[in-house]
Protein backbone atom coordinates (compact mmCIF):
# COMPACT_ATOMS: atom_id res chain seq x y z
CA UNK A 1 0.00 0.00 0.00
CA UNK A 2 1.53 3.24 -1.43
CA UNK A 3 0.40 6.80 -0.05
CA UNK A 4 1.05 9.63 -2.33
CA UNK A 5 1.69 12.77 0.05
CA UNK A 6 1.76 15.94 -1.94
CA UNK A 7 4.35 18.59 -0.91
CA UNK A 8 3.24 21.37 1.74
CA UNK A 9 4.64 24.48 0.24
CA UNK A 10 6.65 26.36 2.92
CA UNK A 11 7.50 29.44 1.12
CA UNK A 12 4.21 30.96 1.22
CA UNK A 13 4.15 34.39 3.67
CA UNK A 14 2.53 32.91 6.89
CA UNK A 15 2.37 36.22 8.36
CA UNK A 16 -1.14 37.29 6.81
CA UNK A 17 -4.18 36.02 8.84
CA UNK A 18 -6.89 33.68 6.57
CA UNK A 19 -9.45 35.38 4.58
CA UNK A 20 -12.57 34.63 6.72
CA UNK A 21 -14.98 32.43 5.96
CA UNK A 22 -18.89 33.59 5.25
CA UNK A 23 -19.54 30.40 7.43
CA UNK A 24 -18.34 29.56 10.27
CA UNK A 25 -19.38 26.54 12.09
CA UNK A 26 -22.69 25.92 10.07
CA UNK A 27 -23.78 29.54 10.90
CA UNK A 28 -24.32 32.05 8.66
CA UNK A 29 -22.65 35.11 9.93
CA UNK A 30 -24.72 38.56 8.69
CA UNK A 31 -23.28 42.13 9.12
CA UNK A 32 -26.02 44.02 9.75
CA UNK A 33 -26.05 47.71 10.79
CA UNK A 34 -26.81 48.48 14.22
CA UNK A 35 -31.10 49.30 14.43
CA UNK A 36 -31.98 52.55 15.41
CA UNK A 37 -33.04 52.74 18.79
CA UNK A 38 -36.26 53.79 18.03
CA UNK A 39 -37.39 51.06 16.55
CA UNK A 40 -38.40 48.57 19.26
CA UNK A 41 -40.45 51.04 20.32
CA UNK A 42 -41.99 51.08 16.89
CA UNK A 43 -42.65 47.64 16.70
CA UNK A 44 -44.01 47.54 20.23
CA UNK A 45 -46.77 49.97 19.21
CA UNK A 46 -47.22 47.86 16.43
CA UNK A 47 -47.52 45.02 18.25
CA UNK A 48 -49.94 46.79 21.17
CA UNK A 49 -52.22 48.42 18.35
CA UNK A 50 -52.77 45.15 16.38
CA UNK A 51 -53.75 43.59 19.70
CA UNK A 52 -56.37 46.28 20.03
CA UNK A 53 -57.03 46.34 16.52
CA UNK A 54 -58.02 43.06 16.36
CA UNK A 55 -60.39 43.25 19.86
CA UNK A 56 -62.16 46.36 18.18
CA UNK A 57 -62.99 44.10 15.21
CA UNK A 58 -64.27 41.70 17.77
CA UNK A 59 -66.22 44.47 19.06
CA UNK A 60 -67.41 45.21 15.62
CA UNK A 61 -68.61 42.03 15.03
CA UNK A 62 -69.69 40.32 18.52
CA UNK A 63 -73.12 39.30 19.98
CA UNK A 64 -73.91 43.67 21.36
CA UNK A 65 -71.74 44.79 18.79
CA UNK A 66 -70.41 48.37 19.03
CA UNK A 67 -72.46 51.50 16.65
CA UNK A 68 -70.72 51.40 13.26
CA UNK A 69 -69.21 55.16 13.21
CA UNK A 70 -66.06 56.78 11.70
CA UNK A 71 -64.12 56.35 14.18
CA UNK A 72 -65.15 52.74 15.38
CA UNK A 73 -64.12 51.88 11.64
CA UNK A 74 -60.43 54.38 11.78
CA UNK A 75 -59.84 52.07 14.80
CA UNK A 76 -60.75 48.60 13.27
CA UNK A 77 -58.89 49.76 9.70
CA UNK A 78 -55.95 51.96 9.99
CA UNK A 79 -53.46 51.23 13.25
CA UNK A 80 -51.64 47.79 11.81
CA UNK A 81 -50.63 49.14 8.64
CA UNK A 82 -49.81 52.68 9.27
CA UNK A 83 -47.59 51.00 12.16
CA UNK A 84 -45.86 48.71 10.05
CA UNK A 85 -45.06 51.30 7.58
CA UNK A 86 -43.67 53.40 10.95
CA UNK A 87 -41.59 50.24 11.67
CA UNK A 88 -40.43 48.70 9.03
CA UNK A 89 -40.11 51.27 6.06
CA UNK A 90 -37.48 53.42 5.54
CA UNK A 91 -36.63 56.79 7.78
CA UNK A 92 -38.23 58.94 4.81
CA UNK A 93 -41.54 57.18 4.77
CA UNK A 94 -41.75 55.88 8.55
CA UNK A 95 -41.50 59.44 9.57
CA UNK A 96 -44.66 60.56 8.36
CA UNK A 97 -46.51 56.82 9.01
CA UNK A 98 -45.39 57.21 12.50
CA UNK A 99 -47.00 60.96 12.80
CA UNK A 100 -50.44 59.62 10.77
CA UNK A 101 -50.40 56.89 12.98
CA UNK A 102 -50.73 58.72 16.40
CA UNK A 103 -53.10 61.29 14.71
CA UNK A 104 -55.22 58.14 13.54
CA UNK A 105 -54.97 56.99 17.18
CA UNK A 106 -56.11 60.35 18.77
CA UNK A 107 -58.66 61.00 16.69
CA UNK A 108 -60.46 57.15 17.06
CA UNK A 109 -59.55 57.11 20.53
CA UNK A 110 -61.75 60.76 20.63
CA UNK A 111 -64.77 59.42 18.75
CA UNK A 112 -64.79 55.70 21.27
CA UNK A 113 -63.58 57.03 24.34
CA UNK A 114 -66.40 55.06 26.08
CA UNK A 115 -65.98 51.70 24.45
CA UNK A 116 -62.57 50.70 22.58
CA UNK A 117 -60.74 53.36 21.87
CA UNK A 118 -59.43 53.01 25.80
CA UNK A 119 -57.56 49.75 24.22
CA UNK A 120 -55.48 52.16 22.29
CA UNK A 121 -54.17 54.08 24.90
CA UNK A 122 -50.81 52.10 25.28
CA UNK A 123 -50.36 51.81 21.74
CA UNK A 124 -50.36 55.70 21.17
CA UNK A 125 -47.69 56.17 24.40
CA UNK A 126 -44.92 53.98 22.93
CA UNK A 127 -45.71 55.37 19.15
CA UNK A 128 -45.30 58.89 20.48
CA UNK A 129 -42.27 57.63 21.91
CA UNK A 130 -41.12 55.50 19.37
CA UNK A 131 -42.00 58.72 16.89
CA UNK A 132 -40.25 61.47 18.65
CA UNK A 133 -37.17 58.61 18.58
CA UNK A 134 -37.47 58.39 14.91
CA UNK A 135 -37.95 61.68 14.03
CA UNK A 136 -34.52 62.67 16.17
CA UNK A 137 -32.14 59.78 14.21
CA UNK A 138 -30.32 60.98 11.47
CA UNK A 139 -31.58 60.06 8.04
Amino acid sequence: MTTDSSAVDLTADSTTAPAASPQMGGLWLRTSPPMPPSWPWLRGALLLAGGAQLVTISYLLGADPLPVSWSSLLLAIAPIPLGVAAAFAPAPIARPAAVAGVAVLIAGMAGQATHAGLLFLPALLVLAVGAFMLWREPA
